[in-house]
């Protein structure tokens, strides 16, 4: 049996890989979802598991079960509702079950370690942010008109309507030669656009340590491929602390 995880950083990790999991749920495969949400069927639940899987089932018989449960019967609702409606419905259900499970495994953290949980998870969009494309930057940045030109790439692309501050959050570090590899997959992190001096949240989809490359994603779903030897040489990513 898999042992909970028990530091800040376990358990940080485990929240994203089922975030990860509730998402692909609710977006790309978001038809294969909406069919299993027979309301024909008995009471069910969307569960986002620790290996970056999810499932749509009946809730546990066990009581009280091991985990905090997800809301239950979601598949009544889903006729009663427009489509859009009740996929934000089940993200914002999602985003209460993600912290309960979190806070769950945390119990026996102290204050600093809760304060670093937190940190950790409010550095990423919640699944209702992002499903609803609420996870969109201010100022500037939300025009969505400018360009951002990337050295190395194939042009310049179109500036992500995507989750951005004027200052690093302030719980990370700069991204060094060192960290070029495939353990930087999944990372959360904040790229630096000196066009608008805005910092952006984004997560790394894959890296290419032998040429240096990686591919990002923005809040708003928006992806782009990066130099990694520029970005390190101008200090413009900071990877969030795990």
């Amino acid at each position: 049996m898999k042992e909970h995880p028990r530091s800040v950083d376990e358990i940080a990790d485990d929240y994203r890989s089922r975030r990860e999991a509730l998402l692909r749920a609710l977006t790309e495969d978001v038809d294969k979802f909406y069919n299993l949400c027979d309301p024909d069927r008995e009471n069910l639940c969307l569960y986002g598991e620790s290996d970056g899987m999810w499932k749509v089932d009946l809730p546990e018989e066990e009581v009280p079960p091991e985990l905090p449960e997800p809301v239950l019967g979601i598949n009544f609702a889903r006729d009663g509702m427009q489509r859009k409606d009740w996929i934000a419905l089940i993200a914002v259900h999602s985003d209460a079950w993600l912290m309960a499970v979190a806070y769950y495994y945390g119990a026996k953290l102290d204050k600093d370690g809760r304060l670093k949980l937190f940190k950790q998870i409010n550095a990423v969009p919640t699944v209702y942010e992002t499903v609803t494309g609420k996870a969109k930057a201010t100022g500037k940045a939300a025009n969505g008109n400018k360009k951002r030109k990337v050295s190395g790439g194939d042009g310049p692309v179109n500036e992500p309507k995507a989750q951005a501050s004027a200052k690093p959050l302030g719980i990370g570090r700069l991204l060094t030669e060192d960290d070029i590899g495939q353990d930087l997959k999944g990372r959360q992190a904040e790229l630096f656009w000196p066009d608008d001096n805005l910092w952006y949240l984004i997560e790394i989809q894959s890296v290419n340590a032998k040429v240096k490359q990686a591919r990002i994603m923005y809040t708003d779903g928006s992806t782009e491929e990066l130099d990694l030897d520029e970005i390190i040489r101008d200090g413009h990513m900071s990877l969030i602390t795990q």
